[in-house]
C-alpha cells in the first residue's frame, strides 16, 4: 500500500472510533446531517469495502446517546460489551475482569510500545473498541509518513519494527479476534438503524 492507501486506512479507523465512542455533538451532527453516512460511502468506495444495500438509509441522531448507554454501558450489564477483554474471556472460559485480565493488559502493553497510553485523568480499559480504532488509526497514520508525537519511538522500534509491521501484528493478534462477533452482536442488537450502519462499516473495515 502507499501513502495514501494508509492515509483513507487511518481516516476509516477514525470515522470508526467515533463510531462507538459515547455520542456527542460532533457524532450527533454527523449523523443528523448524513455526513457520517456519506463519509462511510467514501472510505468504502475508496478501500474497496462491501457495505449491505441500503447502507444509511434511515439513519437518525434522534435516541443515540439512550441506545449507545443501552447497548455498550447497560445496568446492571450492557447488551454488547465494547471490551476486547470480556469477548476473549469468554472465549477462555472464565470471568472478565476489566484491566487485569491478561487481554486487556496485553493491548496497554503493545500501547505503551507505540508511545501511547491512557489519557490523564480517564479511567477507561485501553481494549475498548473505540480506543483500539484509534491505535490503528494512529498506526495507519505513521504508516502514511505522518510525524510521530513527541516521545513516540522511532518506527523501527515499534513493535514488529515499523509501523506496517505493528499494524498488521495488532490486526491479526486483536482486531479480528474480537471485532467482527462484535459487529455482528452490535447489528443484531441494535434498536436505531446508526449502530447497524457502525457496526456493518467496522465489519467490513477489519475484514478487509
Amino acid at each position: 500500500m502507499d501513502e495514501i492507501d494508509w492515509a483513507t486506512r487511518a481516516t476509516a479507523w477514525e470515522l470508526a472510533a467515533l463510531s462507538f465512542r459515547y455520542p456527542g455533538p460532533e457524532l450527533e451532527g454527523a449523523v443528523a446531517s448524513g455526513e457520517w453516512a456519506e463519509a462511510a460511502r467514501e472510505i468504502a468506495g475508496a478501500l474497496g469495502l462491501a457495505l449491505p444495500e441500503g447502507f444509511g438509509a434511515g439513519a437518525s441522531a434522534e435516541g443515540l446517546r439512550p441506545e449507545a448507554t443501552r447497548l455498550f454501558v447497560g445496568a446492571p450489564e450492557p447488551a454488547v460489551s465494547p471490551y476486547e477483554g470480556v469477548w476473549r474471556a469468554a472465549d477462555d472460559g472464565v470471568q472478565a475482569l476489566l484491566f487485569v485480565n491478561p487481554h486487556s493488559m496485553e493491548v496497554e502493553r503493545f500501547m505503551r510500545g507505540c508511545g501511547l497510553g491512557r489519557p490523564e485523568g480517564t479511567n477507561e480499559p485501553l481494549d475498548h473498541v473505540a480506543t483500539e480504532c484509534e491505535l490503528m488509526e494512529h498506526l495507519a497514520l505513521r504508516a502514511a509518513g505522518a510525524e510521530p508525537p513527541g516521545g513516540a519511538p522511532a518506527g523501527a522500534d515499534l513493535p514488529g519494527g515499523s509501523p506496517e509491521a505493528a499494524y498488521g501484528a495488532f490486526l491479526e493478534g486483536h482486531a479480528r479476534t474480537w471485532m467482527p462477533r462484535f459487529a455482528e452482536r452490535v447489528a443484531a442488537e441494535s434498536r436505531v438503524p446508526f449502530y447497524r450502519d457502525a457496526a456493518a462499516f467496522l465489519g467490513a473495515l477489519v475484514a478487509q
